[in-house]
């Protein structure tokens, strides 16, 4: 029984009772009700404790990433495409809402690259609300040897999802290092982004990107809604001159055709960020994406060679095996 010393004045516990609590849950496997006898408080208290020690990282639930991976349709989707793996976030019986089964593909495709990652690695981290959604979620853990790097400049735009934002919460979830790309990801012309490319600092951190051992990143779609136009880096005109061309996504800033390769156009010199033949020359390449409106995205990015891994969503996984 932990001290009565550890349960507050106003009913709280210290972070020691919830540990203690959280040991007898999840490792010993008493019920609820076990518990509140053993410690002398009610039901309805230890609920809220173990609610606690969730919220206060003080228990970290994990479920292993591979697990997703088992599922015969997960398995089907990898030998269809040729992909290492594959990983289906499942819905519920009665289908969930755009953005919650966003929130369930993000998360697992958190787990999925934390079981994957090792203490020496070079992680890569694109940019966007998903990979937003999957920074907030990441297991936390302790790599120092770990380096994040920012694949894509910065942007001015009220959303949270700037490529910084995503780096800078990966790195300090994972306990590890950082380095942020302190470069405009447009720039107004080509030649000052390339020269701003020549800029020591900036070479460096762009040459940096040979070395990379994994990335993680979203897809964009080229409709007039996609996050390139919602971040304030593109126009839609800008989309509409790729999308009338045959372009089938977006890339860190670089729009992919429905065969997967690159395209040249306005926005092509003025991009600072992974270029796409260093991208798809990483180890380990993990595509994070749900939703049907990106699944000609999804496709275009696993014919030109640029997935390895991808986490997506049940729904979207039975389109792209029945395509």
């Amino acid at each position: 029984m932990p001290d009565g010393r550890s349960i507050l004045k106003d009913g709280s516990a210290s972070e020691a009772t919830l540990a203690h609590v959280a040991m007898l849950y999840y490792r010993e496997g008493l019920t609820q009700g076990e518990i509140a006898r053993r410690t002398g408080v009610s039901r309805a208290t230890i609920v809220n404790w173990l609610r606690l020690a969730r919220e206060q990282n003080v228990v970290d639930i994990r479920i292993r990433g591979e697990s997703f991976a088992a599922s015969p349709l997960a398995r089907h989707v990898a030998e269809r495409f040729g992909l290492v793996d594959v990983y289906v976030a499942h819905g519920d019986a009665d289908p969930l809402p755009p953005s919650a089964m966003l929130d369930r593909t993000a998360a697992l495709g958190a787990q999925a690259m934390r079981d994957l990652l090792d203490d020496g690695d070079r992680l890569g981290v694109a940019w966007g609300e998903t990979v937003l959604r999957m920074a907030k979620t990441f297991p936390t853990a302790q790599l120092p040897g770990l380096m994040v790097h920012q694949l894509i400049g910065s942007m001015y735009a009220d959303q949270l999802f700037a490529a910084e934002t995503c780096t800078i919460e990966i790195a300090r979830r994972l306990g590890a290092g950082c380095r942020t790309l302190h470069a405009p990801a447009i720039l107004s012309s080509g030649d000052l982004a390339a020269r701003l490319r020549k800029e020591p600092v900036i070479a460096g951190q762009l040459a940096a990107f040979s070395g990379l051992t994994k990335a993680l990143f979203s897809v964009g779609d080229v409709s007039d809604r996609t996050t390139l136009v919602a971040a304030g880096i593109g126009t839609t005109e800008d989309v509409a001159w790729y999308r009338e061309r045959g372009a089938a996504g977006v890339l860190s800033c670089h729009f992919i055709d429905h065969d997967g390769q690159p395209m040249t156009g306005p926005l092509t010199d003025r991009t600072i960020g992974v270029a796409p033949e260093v991208l798809r020359n990483v180890p380990l390449r993990m595509l994070v994406v749900s939703g049907e409106e990106k699944l000609d995205a999804t496709r275009a990015l696993i014919r030109g060679g640029f997935v390895t891994h991808l986490v997506t969503d049940e729904a979207s996984a039975r389109i792209l095996l029945d395509s």
